[in-house]
């Protein structure tokens, strides 16, 4: 007789709920922005078994934005349009390398600890730093977190800090993913001043 995969307890919805909502407090108080790693350091706290079933990105997402509707609604939009403002003032300087906004600021989930996350288009990252430089710019290299992102860069300004992450041109057609397989949000520096203009 086949084994059929048990369906999920009421118990398991409930875990999955707990980690959910504990990691998206950690996100918004600690200043994780990794959701996997929020994910698991959530069930570590909570004392539940290895073999416990994780919450899905989108879960946690929703339980972030759940978290700063109810406790950081007095901060968290603002802060939010803060980092809008300085990703399309910095979008602009970096117009001749096509960028692209991407990540929590983007989605609408950045908060006090967020970077601002750019995706940039260019024949060579040396070009990219050498304009960089040129511009007077604090910038540093960090590990790429995409296999096929030509370079990493951390930018500094003093509003905000970028990761900056810089493909080549022919990359600019290609859909890109989540960790968990969703296609991931962009948007050029038109619909971020059309955010803007509809941002308290």
């Amino acid at each position: 007789m086949a084994r059929h995969e048990r369906p999920r307890t009421p118990r398991q919805g409930i875990s999955r709920t707990r980690v959910a909502s504990t990691a998206a407090r950690l996100m918004a108080q600690d200043g994780i922005t990794d959701i996997g790693l929020a994910k698991k350091k959530a069930a570590r706290l909570l004392g539940l078994p290895e073999s416990t079933t994780l919450p899905d990105n989108n879960e946690v997402e929703a339980e972030l934005r759940l978290y700063q509707a109810l406790y950081q609604s007095e901060t968290q939009p603002a802060k939010l349009r803060q980092l809008r403002e300085e990703a399309a003032r910095i979008m602009e300087i970096l117009a001749d390398f096509r960028p692209y906004l991407t990540g929590a600021v983007l989605e609408g989930t950045a908060g006090t600890f967020s970077a601002i996350d750019l995706m940039l288009f260019a024949d060579s990252a040396k070009e990219v730093e050498i304009f960089l430089l040129d511009q007077g710019m604090d910038f540093e290299h960090v590990e790429p977190r995409h296999e096929k992102a030509e370079a990493a860069l951390q930018l500094f300004t003093p509003r905000a800090e970028f990761n900056l992450l810089i493909f080549p041109p022919r990359m600019e057609r290609h859909t890109f993913h989540h960790r968990d397989g969703r296609p991931r949000e962009r948007a050029r520096l038109d619909t971020v001043k059309q955010l803007l203009a509809h941002t308290p």
